[in-house]
């Protein structure tokens, strides 16, 4: 049995939980960065994952591009896993919306809230570093037990069926006004060419290749979709946006975050 992780993931949070899961299924998986690896042939796996951060309450823009792109399958068994650092919203639901129209079989789904990596959040002070919480890692391990136990079923030849993934009512409303919110909220880019080294880093991080070095950082806006990822991951503090600069940095997961997962 082998499978496939498909996943988006600006400051590394999703993808440490997504390896995280995997290293707990026991089978063999690929994993495929939507923001720059190809399309799979999922026709090769037998079982398939989507990973996503939450916008705004909702699947950023790339994922849900991603997914309207997916090529049409016959009852490929999926998992779903979304990262959260305020509320969920309805991106599981869309998620779940989303991969059965083009054939998939969700057979489980889970939501894990981590430390928040939204800069205007964290330069004002409301930080949830100690997420998730003893009860919420609970969850998290029997989720991925649970989706365990459904692999060795659909090996030994099993019927496994699909799992309701619900919206709450809040999380429909919300998550149908916040999709894609994110790119009006940031605003344009600036770059302090008096700090910024010319590294490139912002270049090769942006999922969306809408920056480009000329020879500092030159931010393409009609491209852009605010996810921050230029400015966390900047190693010298030179991008800002003209209602923040220089706080607010989540450059990758929280140590704390990396030893609750080991456990």
């Amino acid at each position: 049995m082998k499978g496939i992780a498909c996943y988006y993931s600006a400051t590394g949070n999703t993808k440490l939980v997504l390896e995280r899961v995997i290293q707990g299924l026991g089978i063999e998986f690929d994993l495929c960065d939507i923001a720059r690896d190809p399309m799979p042939d999922f026709s090769q796996y037998n079982i398939v994952g989507f990973a996503s951060p939450v916008d705004w309450l909702a699947e950023p823009y790339l994922m849900r591009k991603f997914l309207a792109e997916l090529p049409e399958v016959d009852g490929i068994p999926a998992f779903l896993l979304s990262t959260f650092g305020g509320l969920p919203g309805r991106t599981l639901a869309n998620l779940k919306e989303a991969v059965s129209k083009k054939g998939f079989r969700v057979i489980a789904a889970h939501g894990l809230r981590v430390p928040d990596n939204y800069p205007p959040v964290l330069a004002g002070g409301h930080k949830n570093t100690g997420m998730p919480d003893m009860h919420e890692l609970k969850e998290f391990h029997d989720f991925i037990s649970g989706l365990g136990g459904k692999l060795k079923d659909i090996g030994n030849g099993k019927a496994v069926k699909e799992v309701p993934v619900p919206a709450t009512i809040l999380g429909a409303i919300a998550g149908h006004f916040g999709r894609d919110r994110s790119k009006k909220a940031q605003g344009p880019k600036f770059v302090d060419a008096s700090v910024c080294t010319r590294c490139g880093k912002c270049q090769k991080g942006c999922p969306y290749k809408a920056i480009r070095l000329d020879p500092f950082p030159n931010f393409d806006e009609s491209l852009c979709y605010g996810c921050w990822a230029c400015y966390n991951r900047c190693p010298v503090q030179a991008i800002y946006t003209k209602k923040l600069r220089g706080k607010g940095h989540y450059p990758g997961p929280t140590e704390e975050l990396k030893k609750k997962l080991k456990g």
